[in-house]
């Protein structure tokens, strides 16, 4: 793996679709504390702001993240954080009447063996994969990446999408079975099995052999973390406590023969 490139302006498919979602409301979006004071780069206010820290990691896998209606409007949304870390993420708004034709052009595109994120145990059996498939060449010269297809929403909302969305329907469903408990803590959830995007996104990158980078994703949303709850409960920044030493260590440049 080769070094990880530090970025300042986030112009990603998140953002975009943020501007593009806040552009089209009626009435201006409020959150808690107000947009004025966060950052528009990292969503965190402009006291914690943690522009500075962002990593992007050279992956071959991609995300496609299908996001409910007000998610890109979320502070607390890490499907962001997906889009910080991993250059080829694509963003789309999910409608129930329509479908972005760009949505459609991805998933079609030779380059890419998409896959639907979700649990296998509410879809047909014979749709269900486990692991990656074989990477087999769509042109007979280069084969396929693996393009994660997440449904960036509430448990509810994903379920609804999961089902109203029939141009998913011939895909492949990849259903995780992590060992461990979701650690988010932005958001309430009454299941300990129900990861936060940003978690799955990190499943998905060590599914697809990529565990630097999912290692690097999962310190992030770490980060993330403390200095979005540090700024709400107007606390001060510690930039050198574990969760800022892991990502440090894990962006200091490697050469590719070491051990990940």
């Amino acid at each position: 793996m080769t070094g990880i490139h530090m970025h300042h302006v986030n112009s990603h498919a998140v953002s975009r679709l943020r501007t593009a979602r806040l552009a089209r409301a009626v009435k201006p979006f409020r959150t808690r504390g107000g947009l004025a004071e966060r950052c528009p780069g990292c969503r965190v206010m402009f006291s914690h702001c943690m522009c500075d820290l962002r990593p992007v990691v050279p992956t071959r896998a991609g995300m496609c993240l299908l996001m409910a209606d007000i998610e890109p409007l979320k502070p607390s949304n890490t499907g962001w954080l997906i889009a910080d870390v991993v250059t080829d993420t694509f963003a789309f708004g999910w409608a129930r009447t329509e479908v972005d034709p760009a949505l459609l052009t991805l998933l079609a595109d030779p380059q890419w063996q998409p896959y639907v994120v979700f649990p296998g145990e509410f879809v047909a059996p014979e749709r269900v994969v486990t692991v990656l498939l074989p990477e087999l060449a769509a042109d007979g010269l280069q084969a396929r990446r693996p393009l994660f297809v997440m449904l960036d929403a509430t448990w509810a909302e994903a379920g609804k999408m999961f089902r109203k969305s029939p141009y998913l329907n011939h895909l492949p469903v990849l259903s995780l079975h992590p060992e461990q408990n979701s650690t988010y803590r932005l958001r309430r959830s009454s299941r300990s099995d129900h990861f936060c995007t940003s978690e799955v996104g990190a499943l998905c990158l060590a599914l697809a052999g990529e565990p630097h980078a999912a290692h690097v994703l999962d310190a992030y949303l770490d980060v993330f973390t403390e200095h979005y709850l540090l700024a709400k409960n107007q606390q001060p920044l510690h930039l050198d406590d574990a969760a800022h030493l892991r990502l440090r260590e894990l962006c200091v440049p490697r050469s590719d023969n070491q051990a990940l």
